[in-house]
């Protein structure tokens, strides 16, 4: 099976002694971060901005540090604008450098959003991250390449991310055998999933799982419930089947804003983090307050088995700087303070709560453990 490959080793610097949990050191244990999806659409370098410092520390130390990249990437091959011009994400390659700057170097690229100016705006995404050694899945020049795991290597072993899409692919955006496009799972006639998509999927899974360390399943999903806080109970079924096939970890984005966690067979399922970036060109929000908030996940795996997950509240900024640099100073992420940690973590506490998870609190941020961990 194919699989997209970045082989830089990532070098652990003086600031992963910081990220690292006293339980993760005491073993070789990998620290992978999970976040919000990034719809970022300018490049954030020559910005300042209140969470870049925080976040640069926190993730130098990672093995992985994972997201979506919730827009297409400008370049020649752009072919027309496929939806309405008003939600419309296109970026300079630049952002992914701006990512990048922030040890993000993971990316799921099947989204609703991939096909936004066409098929040729899939292709030169897919070039302007291949380019820059970004490890990515989601999106290939057919469908056995779109459901290829993405590995990312770091000097403590390797990382698999195998990335679909469940909704809202307009027609002509899904990869096929003879066409560049998304992974994506689609629902048959009578509602359910397609089987064979569903299979594509677990069968990747598998292979990954036999040769990588951790292994990475990702939706991002628009089959949304009345209540979007709300997870289907079709995916929380095909959360379970993808940790038996040998994932890891489940985690979604798709509903801009946080769902439940679950532990299913002592591994994670995180049904959606929220945003870590949201640069939308359009100020209308249908979603309420809890747009603005996410969550970053810090993973601590060791021998392929889930340790502990850090989990630290964020929050964006809904109000830019204003005049031409609105956009690019609104929607950028910091670190929650005390009050709205609480209330963050208090919230995702009971949205996991049907899933009989318990979120310990340890200040600004919360802990799940393992079983074996937690006795």
């Amino acid at each position: 099976m194919t699989m997209h490959v970045n082989r830089r080793a990532l070098m652990l610097g003086g600031a992963a002694a910081l990220s690292i949990s006293a339980a993760s050191a005491r073993g070789r244990a990998m620290q992978v971060f999970l976040l919000g999806q990034c719809l970022i659409q300018h490049d954030l370098r020559a910005v300042a901005w209140r969470g870049a410092a925080d976040f640069t520390a926190l993730f130098s130390g990672a093995d992985a540090c994972f997201t979506d990249l919730e827009t297409p990437i400008r370049g020649p091959n752009a072919g027309a604008v496929t939806r309405d011009p008003a939600l419309l994400h296109l970026a300079d390659p630049s952002v992914i450098d701006s990512l990048q700057a922030l040890h993000i170097d993971l990316m799921a690229t099947s989204n609703n959003h991939a096909f936004d100016v066409g098929t040729g705006g899939i292709l030169d995404t897919m070039s302007a991250l291949q380019a820059r050694g970004v490890a990515f899945a989601g999106t290939g020049n057919d469908l056995a390449a779109a459901g290829a795991p993405g590995v990312l290597r770091s000097s403590r072993g390797t990382t698999a991310l195998v990335a679909f899409a469940t909704g809202k692919i307009r027609e002509g955006g899904a990869a096929t055998a003879s066409r560049p496009g998304v992974n994506e799972v689609r629902r048959d006639a009578a509602g359910g999933l397609n089987e064979d998509d569903v299979a594509r999927v677990l069968a990747s899974i598998r292979s990954a799982a036999k040769r990588c360390d951790v292994v990475l399943a990702y939706d991002h999903n628009h089959y949304w419930e009345k209540n979007i806080e709300d997870v289907p109970a079709w995916q929380t079924a095909l959360a379970h089947r993808c940790i038996d096939a040998g994932a890891s970890c489940f985690v979604s984005h798709g509903a801009p804003v946080l769902q439940g966690i679950e532990i299913y067979k002592g591994r994670p399922i995180f049904y959606d983090l929220g945003n870590f970036m949201f640069q939308s060109p359009s100020h209308d929000n249908p979603y309420g307050p809890h747009l603005w908030q996410g969550l970053v996940a810090q993973l601590s795996i060791r021998n392929g088995q889930f340790v502990e997950a850090r989990l630290i509240p964020v929050v964006l900024n809904p109000v830019g700087a204003g005049g031409e640099n609105d956009l690019v100073t609104r929607g950028l992420p910091a670190r929650a303070a005390a009050e709205q940690a609480d209330e963050i973590l208090g919230r995702l506490a009971e949205l996991s709560r049907p899933f009989g998870t318990r979120i310990a609190s340890a200040g600004r941020f919360g802990l799940i453990e393992s079983a074996e961990q937690a006795g």
